[in-house]
């Protein structure tokens, strides 16, 4: 399937989903985050701020706020992303396509060990991604690639081989959530 098709089919699975789906879904791939050696070691989390049914990011910066780590989020400047230094959820307002992100221009985020959680829409088990399209975060990887860097996704979402080009910069891992009975075990 070429990349064009998996985004349209990709994002009607999401759209599918409920409210509560995702948030479920959401809390059980924050939790498995927390318990990982990446998020414990990390001194500042880089993660982007979840829009359209995409895994809800805001219990991981909460919680990152409160373990006394440094938060950046994504702000995207015509082809340019950067990561802005935010203290809180208020700081952020539509942007880019009507993403959330920061207000302010600065104080601009520069920890280049700092854990990026990053957004997709598509994955692999070689931690391959398919994103939105826009080659953001592949750009931005490709100039700072000393970030350790992981995906979370709905079940769906990862699949057994994504075709990639050569530009396509893949995460360290990815965590994926196994539904409900993932919960009980």
């Amino acid at each position: 399937m070429n990349k064009k098709a998996l985004r349209k089919d990709m994002s009607a699975k999401k759209a599918a989903m409920t409210k509560t789906q995702i948030e479920r879904a959401s809390l059980r791939l924050a939790n498995r985050l927390f318990e990982t050696q990446a998020y414990q070691n990390a001194q500042s989390v880089y993660c982007y701020v979840s829009f359209n049914q995409e895994v809800d990011t805001s219990p991981i910066l909460r919680r990152a706020w409160r373990d006394g780590k440094r938060v950046a989020v994504p702000k995207c400047y015509g082809k340019e992303m950067r990561f802005i230094w935010i203290e809180n959820m208020n700081e952020l307002a539509p942007g880019f396509y009507g993403i959330p992100e920061p207000v302010a221009d600065a104080p601009v985020a520069q920890d280049e060990r700092a854990l990026i959680i990053m957004p997709g829409l598509a994955f692999d088990r070689e931690g391959h991604r398919v994103g939105y399209g826009g080659g953001y975060y592949d750009r931005y990887l490709e100039q700072q690639p000393n970030h350790p860097t992981v995906a979370l996704c709905f079940d769906f979402q990862m699949l057994e081989r994504l075709n990639v080009d050569a530009y396509d910069i893949p995460v360290d891992f990815v965590i994926v959530d196994q539904g409900e009975a993932e919960a009980s075990t």
